[in-house]
């Protein structure tokens, strides 16, 4: 396994393009340190500090630094569909596999690649947050501080599984820019098909079979946290009713697709004609 991460990440560290997108993609999530800093300030009147608003504190915080790092994965899908293209254009694909390289070895190398960074994110992600959490929260209990500890599970896993299905556009297509269209048009499908379903059969039902869908599946790993702050801000206000714990079944629904796309690459590449 070292093996074939070492060898993608030769790849991607000598190609420019990849090696900028890589900075930028790790770089980003962190405007989450710059947002817990800003202050604005009132026509002289009153300073507004967002870090003391208290969405800072434990363990809420854990559930707004990976909502809002999350956002940010869009540049690195760029990079796992660049290393498709590449492969394809620059025929390193055809030559690994004259070396010795199997078509399973090859579409590993790729996976444990998007593990290795997803891990990587969600580690800084945690550290930043834990060090954001030290610096406002009022929360100081161990207890309090890890309750919410697994939103950087769902982190993760919702890397691990969006880069995934980048990587099976990207052996679908070939093409970098072809393949994330196609990503936008799977975005847009699901949205009209929910869409569609809502319109013919019972509500309930839609929304649990859209649960099931690709993109909304990774989705629901991290519920937006604005109705949340709303929630802290209101607590007398019983009418809302919002669920933004992590299920199992949800991991489980991630964890099915990644498998799905990773099979599925491995698949195209088998009878591909190179």
């Amino acid at each position: 396994m070292l093996r074939l991460i070492q060898l993608e990440l030769q790849k991607l560290w000598l190609n420019k393009a990849s090696r900028v997108l890589i900075i930028i993609s790790f770089i980003l999530p962190f405007t989450v340190l710059i947002l817990s800093s800003i202050k604005i300030n009132f026509f002289g009147f009153f300073t507004l500090e967002l870090g003391e608003l208290g969405i800072f504190n434990f363990p809420i915080i854990w559930h707004i630094t990976t909502f809002f790092a999350a956002q940010f994965k869009f540049f690195f899908a760029i990079v796992v569909v660049s290393m498709i293209g590449n492969e394809y254009s620059n025929k390193t694909l055809k030559q690994n596999l004259i070396d010795g390289l199997s078509k399973k070895e090859f579409i590993l190398s790729k996976f444990y690649t998007i593990v290795f960074f997803s891990l990587c994110a969600t580690v800084l992600i945690g550290l930043a947050t834990f060090a954001i959490g030290m610096y406002y929260s009022s929360y100081t209990e161990a207890s309090i501080i890890f309750r919410e500890v697994d939103f950087l599970l769902a982190y993760f896993l919702k890397l691990v599984g969006f880069f995934s299905l980048c990587l099976f556009l990207g052996m679908l297509v070939k093409r970098s820019a072809f393949a994330l269209g196609f990503l936008f048009i799977l975005f847009i499908s699901e949205s009209i098909i929910y869409g569609l379903m809502k319109w013919l059969i019972d509500g309930n039902i839609a929304d649990k079979i859209h649960d099931f869908f690709p993109l909304q599946s990774m989705w629901n790993l991290i519920e937006q946290p604005i109705q949340r702050i709303i929630m802290t801000k209101f607590p007398d206000n019983t009418d809302m009713v919002y669920d933004f714990s992590l299920h199992w079944y949800e991991i489980a629904i991630v964890l099915g697709w990644t498998a799905i796309f990773v099979f599925l690459s491995l698949q195209l590449l088998k009878k591909r004609d190179l």
